[in-house]
């Protein structure tokens, strides 16, 4: 692929990548670090026709998903007819009872997606996760592309890499779309969120106002910015703060980085709020278990993607073999995200194993497990040599007028060779992805 002047110019990369402060903060022990996200400048590579298939499975999924949440928040037909059981929903720590009823501006839930695959070793790319609240992540292949294309120019002119620099036009006609007039905004908790880097950045790449909570106030039922030359309306706000924190009047009273009554807003129909509070439901891991049957019911599809193989302990059937071969199985705790609450079976002892076994049993809603999946290995660089290390995939998917998936996506690695949790919050680094063009 003609790298090599990628690798001579990692160095170089790296250092332009802590001039303009590319990082990912990380909360340990109750303490905020910020660190530079490590970079590896070897690239995933993946060709035109397996992205093609990868790209309608992508669309397919992410259609279903906003239409799982506009059915959940309504009519509720996909309980009613039994596909997906009631308590999944309604126990969900996602699903948010003071979004009843409303429906989103141009009727989108999940404008960015952020789907997690891993490709197996059978050649086959399996769902890991849906992320359809606030994923984050897409601005550093973005900005490692751009430094990369700078550092070496030649590599990209022997390569038919698909660009990726389209990202902040597809944001931006997102948000364009579901604007009911005013600014657009990308609302921001502040500089000690973990990925304040990129709210600044996405903000610079679409012409919108970056805002913190002190900026954004309501006035009879409509949103406004506070700027330098007066108030504004805010027409659409790409949201980078959790649903409980958003409106201290409708969720957590305590929280300081919210909106006063930004929801009566919403409720009103006066902002198009991304991505909508309530989204959770349809990203809950015991959900997850359930896309491919709504794929099918929403859309008379056969899903293109794979779910990985996943048991639900709820089911009496799913609860035995899961006991059974607990050992062999990852379980993961359906409220935790981040690469926490993750626990690869293989690695407890008899008795950490038995009261694992203990609490599936006494709380079998909170729980889900899966199949290892022996996922493909990518190499990286580490010091003067290169090492094969454990890699996934964020891909990107927008929603707007149209369904897109962004021809990118966040690569990430873990650092550990024993290791399958790539996660940026357990210590993981990232690469760019290249989607090849015919």
């Amino acid at each position: 692929m003609c790298m090599e002047d990628l690798l001579a110019h990692k160095e170089e990369i790296n250092r332009l990548m802590a001039r303009y402060g590319v990082k990912f903060g990380i909360y340990k022990n109750g303490t905020f670090k910020e660190r530079l996200f490590p970079f590896d400048p070897i690239p995933r590579v993946i060709p035109a026709d397996d992205y093609a298939e990868l790209e309608k499975g992508l669309v397919q999924r992410v259609t279903a998903l906003n239409l799982f949440l506009k059915d959940i928040y309504a009519e509720k037909k996909i309980i009613k007819d039994g596909v997906v059981p009631e308590e999944f929903v309604y126990r969900s720590p996602g699903y948010l009872a003071q979004c009843e009823g409303i429906l989103p501006s141009k009727g989108v839930y999940s404008h960015i997606s952020g789907i997690d695959l891993v490709l197996g070793k059978d050649g086959v790319w399996y769902i890991l996760e849906d992320n359809l609240r606030i994923p984050s992540g897409a601005s550093y292949p973005l900005i490692a592309r751009n430094l990369c294309r700078r550092c070496s120019p030649e590599t990209f002119r022997q390569n038919k890499v698909v660009d990726n620099r389209n990202y902040g036009q597809l944001l931006r006609e997102t948000m364009d779309y579901v604007n009911t007039g005013g600014i657009n905004v990308i609302f921001t908790p502040g500089r000690y969120n973990a990925a304040y880097f990129e709210h600044s950045f996405l903000a610079e790449q679409t012409g919108a106002v970056l805002a913190e909570p002190d900026d954004l106030f309501v006035s009879n039922d409509k949103l406004y910015y506070r700027g330098n030359h007066g108030t504004i309306q805010v027409g659409a706000i790409y949201r980078r703060i959790s649903d409980e924190y958003l409106d201290p009047l409708c969720f957590e009273p305590t929280s300081l980085i919210g909106v006063p009554n930004i929801m009566e807003v919403y409720r009103a129909g006066n902002v198009g709020l991304m991505n909508a509070p309530g989204n959770g439901v349809a990203d809950d891991k015991g959900i997850y278990y359930f896309v491919p049957k709504m794929i099918r019911y929403y859309l008379d599809e056969e899903p293109i993607l794979k779910n990985a193989p996943t048991f639900l302990p709820f089911y009496e059937e799913d609860m035995k073999y899961t006991l059974e071969h607990m050992e062999r199985l990852v379980i993961k705790d359906v409220a935790e995200a981040g690469g926490y609450g993750v626990i690869f079976g293989r690695d407890l002892t008899r008795e950490q194993l038995q009261n694992l076994k203990e609490t599936v049993k006494r709380e079998p809603r909170r729980f889900i497990s899966q199949e290892v999946i022996d996922f493909q290995d990518l190499e990286i660089v580490e010091g003067n040599t290169t090492v094969m290390r454990k890699a996934d995939l964020r891909a990107f998917v927008l929603a707007g007028e149209t369904v897109r998936v962004w021809p990118s996506g966040l690569t990430r690695f873990s650092r550990r060779p024993d290791s399958f949790v790539v996660n940026s919050s357990q210590g993981g680094g990232f690469k760019d992805t290249w989607i090849l063009s015919h």
